[in-house]
């Protein structure tokens, strides 16, 4: 990201900030990680797109997505990169760089999706993903926002948000970001959405939980717009600046 385009409200570069934001599928922790990389001059590193890029290479090698050997080998062979998306229409998500191809617009589909949920319980292929996520962000200065940011991957980040919802409304969220006509019923949706939390929250290493000292956001009765006021007011107070909307 060039300096031109960075926000004019961002604070001193050698605060190196990191903010971590953590939550279950759905709970639109993407969104609000893009809105708050804007508004605070930070750069916005997408960690599940990473656990999907890594899922989609797992489903073209027609690889059991259970073969934790397999699924060792193949990450050794496997180089995923991010690159920081603009500020213009059309540029706000990470280009995600798999083995140097752009497979940004093939990470949304839901079958990568729940792909990235299974390969995503085993230790070691966590590790490697840990690894990565910290070098990207060793300089400070980012939004990085996943399922275990704050308690795994950067526990001393200075901001910690833990952004929730019920099922059901994630569910929805869900259905309606599938566009039209939805190829699955909303039943369907939440179901699976159910059973991606049980994986998370319940898998032996790095299981999906608030950090002691994360600020909860549960945004179950919110708008998107009261759930992005909340959060950027936190990180704003956590940098001891007054809120803007501007």
């Amino acid at each position: 990201m060039s300096s031109e385009k960075i926000s004019t409200r961002s604070f001193d570069p050698s605060r190196k900030i990191i903010v971590a934001i953590d939550g279950p599928s759905g709970a639109g922790k993407s969104t609000i990680a893009r809105h708050l990389a804007r508004h605070f001059g930070l750069l916005n590193l997408e960690t599940g797109a990473m656990y999907r890029a890594f899922a989609l290479k797992a489903l073209r090698a027609a690889l059991p997505l259970d073969d934790r050997s397999g699924l060792e080998r193949l990450a050794n062979e496997t180089t995923i990169r991010l690159e920081a998306g603009g500020q213009e229409p059309g540029e706000k998500e990470n280009r995600v760089l798999l083995d140097g191809e752009d497979v940004t617009a093939l990470l949304r589909n839901q079958t990568v999706t729940d792909a990235a949920s299974r390969v995503s319980v085993f230790p070691a292929i966590r590790s490697w993903m840990v690894r990565l996520q910290q070098q990207l962000a060793a300089g400070g200065g980012v939004v990085m926002e996943g399922r275990d940011i704050g308690t795994v991957v950067f526990p001393h980040a200075e901001v910690k948000i833990f952004l929730d919802a019920a099922p059901e409304v994630r569910g929805l969220r869900r259905f309606d970001q599938l566009g039209s006509p939805p190829a699955v019923q909303p039943e369907e949706v939440i179901r699976d959405l159910r059973a991606r939390d049980e994986r998370d929250r319940n898998r032996a290493d790095s299981p999906l939980k608030p950090a002691p000292d994360a600020v909860l956001l549960d945004s179950t009765h919110m708008t998107l717009e009261q759930a992005v006021e909340a959060a950027e007011a936190i990180v704003a107070a956590k940098l001891g600046q007054p809120p803007s909307r501007a």
